[in-house]
């Protein structure tokens, strides 16, 4: 049997716990999202970093033509990059290696680097991470982590984890924790309305306020992508 735990955010990641077990990250909001398209859309790898320092560090180890510098950080662009917006982004992506610093689903990636295998996933590949577990991780301990936003609770990342068990109640038997069950209900009573629950979250309303209210409704689609991108330990490949 399959057991499935969620974390409600990064902070609650215990890096000796997930050793032995399969992470799966969502920060909906935008990282998970921005990766997924860009690698969707051609971009070689994207390389999750902590912060702008380490991202204009490891960018002189390519020549520049071959990377993007992206991130934010408390939701303002950083001087210097590209908004991770996937909607702009799709347009630049194409062959280039995207260094990527945002303020939680890249610290996410980064501190879930201890479990054996680790899974970008958003509600664009919901479908096809759960394909993959079921197939490959079967009668394993899956750690579904939402990233969150500066330690609290994002309704977004919620939400997308509910759809990932959703599609793996259809696949496997599973052993849900409360917190996984609770994610399960919570998107089945919401199922259809995710585009007007991501508007409502809090980072939905920000990137709203900002001018990116098209970001939300291209995030909010589900099941577009098929590619099930994986943190290496260095870079997210496909």
């Amino acid at each position: 049997m399959t057991k499935l735990h969620v974390l409600m955010k990064k902070e609650e990641i215990d890096e000796e716990k997930i050793i032995d077990k399969v992470a799966v990250v969502f920060d909906v909001l935008l990282a998970t999202s921005t990766i997924t398209t860009a690698l969707h859309y051609g971009a070689a790898a994207v390389i999750p970093v902590l912060n702008g320092e380490e991202a204009r560090k490891v960018s002189g180890d390519y020549p520049n033509e071959e990377t993007l510098l992206v991130g934010e950080y408390e939701g303002k662009t950083i001087e210097g990059f590209l908004d991770p917006n996937p909607t702009a982004l799709k347009e630049v992506v194409d062959g280039k290696t995207m260094i990527l610093s945002t303020t939680n689903g890249t610290v996410a990636i980064k501190k879930s680097s201890e479990a054996k295998k680790i899974y970008i996933c958003t509600l664009l590949n919901g479908e096809a991470v759960a394909n993959k577990i079921a197939t490959e991780h079967q009668d394993e301990t899956i750690v579904v982590v939402c990233s969150g936003s500066s330690n609290q609770f994002c309704l977004e990342d919620f939400y997308g984890a509910g759809h990932l068990i959703d599609s793996l109640t259809k696949k496997l038997v599973l052993d849900l924790t409360d917190s996984a069950r609770a994610a399960l209900l919570f998107y089945q009573g919401h199922r259809e309305t995710g585009e007007d629950l991501l508007s409502l979250s809090r980072v939905g309303q920000m990137l709203t306020t900002y001018g990116f209210s098209e970001e939300v409704s291209f995030i909010s689609q589900k099941d577009c992508f098929s590619i099930v991108p994986y943190f290496d330990g260095e870079k997210v490949l496909i």
